[in-house]
């Protein structure tokens, strides 16, 4: 295998394989971890991740989202790049797409309470109001301890009686709440209410989005003692009144190696679970996919190139590979396709 000489720093890395094919490296990023009013300590317990408080509720684990960009950790010609920086200068890498931004948004969510109930606007509204795309997002359910619940949609029929049920408070007349397990997946549209209950830790992903309406905090207080802002109209605006349950159908197909689960695709992303009980071929599409580690150890093997996995590393393959496997026992990803 021979690595070529680069010209700049700004060079993608280049690798010619054994059978003299040119190909480009896949690359890994740290994640950004932010600090919220729910959030526990579980990422650093159960993904190695080094906190730096005990309220850690987010990894932003693949980010080009101006309020917490991900940065380069491999290849080591691009160490330390922002990966929205890499985006807007290397679009080879992305094959054809073309989005003004990088359109997707990688999460590890630990939920040590109760997240506030919340709503996301569609592309229309978001660009109008915020500036931003909407924000339609989907969940894979890592670890949920006994009696653990989300909210997932609501039981108002109209505006008027939703707009009724918010302002006497009758929050458990008009959210309706769902038991959850470890490996469930939810999609969560825009205009869905929804909130995510504490003892979850979930994958999440979504549009590159961080607009969100808050229709209910519990009352709770920051540390100045202040209630954080609620967003009413807005709210009622974008939700989805009555609530409908999209279509989940997940497809698992068993194949040599493990099992490649596909759970959505719709307008912004596609999803798959990646489980390897050895070597697991995964299709190439002449799309990047952007992966995280959820349990397990292993390789991803790229072109003929082996990368170590841990729990928890998330990483982008080249658009232009060629082979991509992955390899280990008992090694399982969650993965996704932006779709342009």
């Amino acid at each position: 295998m021979i690595i070529l000489a680069f010209e700049s720093v700004f060079d993608i890395s280049y690798i010619i394989n054994q059978n003299g094919a040119v190909n480009v490296e896949p690359i890994f990023l740290k994640p950004v971890l932010q600090e919220k009013i729910w959030g526990g300590n579980k990422l650093e317990s159960e993904f190695k991740f080094d906190l730096p408080s005990d309220n850690i509720g987010e990894s932003w684990s693949i980010s080009a989202h101006p309020n917490g960009v991900s940065r380069i950790e491999s290849p080591e010609e691009f160490k330390g790049m922002p990966f929205d920086q890499f985006y807007n200068e290397h679009r080879t890498f992305f094959g054809d797409l073309n989005d003004d931004v990088f359109p997707l948004l990688i999460k590890i969510l630990d939920a040590k309470e109760d997240l506030s109930v919340q709503v996301h606007p569609d592309d229309v509204y978001g660009k109008e109001h915020e500036g931003e795309l909407g924000k339609t997002e989907c969940w894979y359910i890592i670890d949920a301890e006994p009696g653990a619940q989300i909210v997932y949609g609501h039981n108002a029929q109209t505006k008027e009686e939703f707009q009724q049920l918010v302002e006497e408070g009758r929050w458990d007349e008009l959210l309706r709440r769902v038991p959850v397990m470890p490996g469930e997946f939810y999609y969560v549209p825009h205009g869905t209410i929804h909130a995510i209950g504490g003892g979850v830790m979930i994958l999440e992903t979504q549009q590159s989005s961080d607009t969100t309406y808050r229709v209910y905090d519990y009352g709770r207080t920051d540390d100045q003692g202040n209630e954080r802002e609620l967003h009413i109209q807005q709210s009622i605006d974008v939700s989805l009144i009555p609530h409908q349950d999209p279509d989940q159908v997940a497809d698992a197909t068993e194949q040599e190696g493990g099992i490649i689960t596909h759970f959505l695709t719709n307008d912004y992303f596609k999803v798959f679970k990646w489980e390897a009980s050895g070597d697991l071929n995964v299709p190439v599409t002449n799309d990047v996919y952007l992966a995280t580690v959820i349990a397990g150890a292993g390789e991803l093997i790229v072109d003929g190139k082996a990368y170590p996995l841990i729990k928890g590393n998330s990483f982008v393959t080249p658009a232009s590979a060629s082979e991509i496997k992955v390899k280990g026992e008992n090694i399982t990803l969650i993965a996704s396709n932006p779709i342009h």
